[in-house]
C-alpha cells in the first residue's frame, strides 16, 4: 500500500475524495464501500488508474492488493482507458447465424485492433457481446448507446466514417 496521499489539482480525484469520505461516515467499515468507491473512480476516468486505486488503498486505508484483487474480479471494472466510442458486437445465435463473424472482422480490419483493445487515438474501443436483445434486426452492434441492425461489411465502414468525421 502506498504510503501518502499524493495532493494534485485534478478535479475528479478531489471529487473522488469528497466521496470516500461521504462513504466512511456512512459505512460500518472502510471496505464495505469499496465497491461503490471503485465504480466512483471508474465513472469519474473512465476506468481504473493504479494512482485512483493507489488513491483508494491510502484515503480507505485498504491494502492495495486487496483492492486489485476486487477490481480484477469484477468484469464491471476495466483497467485501461476506453476509447470514445465503444463498440460492442453481438455474438448471440441469431446474429452469429446471420453474419456477425464477418461484421466483427470488418471492424478490427478497419480500425487495426482485435477485441478487447482500443485504437492508439482513444476513439474506439471493441468489445464482444453475448446478446444486445435486437435480433429481429441481426447482425447488430452497438456503440455507446445506439444499436445498429441489419448490419454488412459495407454498413460498418460508413458507420465508422461518421464516427470518425465526428471525432
Amino acid at each position: 500500500m502506498a504510503d501518502t496521499v499524493v495532493k494534485t489539482a485534478d478535479p475528479k480525484m478531489a471529487e473522488l475524495r469528497k466521496f470516500m469520505a461521504e462513504q466512511k461516515k456512512t459505512q460500518y467499515n472502510d471496505e464495505a464501500s469499496l465497491i461503490a468507491i471503485l465504480h466512483k473512480a471508474q465513472e469519474l476516468y473512465g476506468y481504473l488508474s493504479v494512482e485512483a486505486m493507489d488513491e483508494v488503498a491510502v484515503t480507505m486505508k485498504i491494502p492495495t492488493a486487496h483492492i486489485w484483487g476486487v477490481a480484477t474480479f469484477y468484469h464491471y471494472f476495466c483497467l485501461t482507458p476506453k476509447g470514445k466510442y465503444v463498440i460492442s458486437v453481438c455474438l448471440g445465435t441469431a446474429c452469429y447465424v446471420k453474419g456477425a463473424d464477418e461484421i466483427m472482422s470488418k471492424i478490427k480490419d478497419e480500425l487495426k485492433i482485435k477485441v478487447g483493445e482500443t485504437t492508439p487515438d482513444k476513439l474506439f474501443t471493441l468489445q464482444e457481446a453475448r446478446c444486445l436483445g435486437a435480433c429481429g434486426i441481426a447482425p447488430v452492434m452497438m456503440i455507446n448507446d445506439k444499436i445498429y441492425g441489419t448490419l454488412t461489411p459495407k454498413k460498418v465502414t460508413e458507420i465508422l466514417n461518421n464516427y470518425r468525421k465526428q471525432g
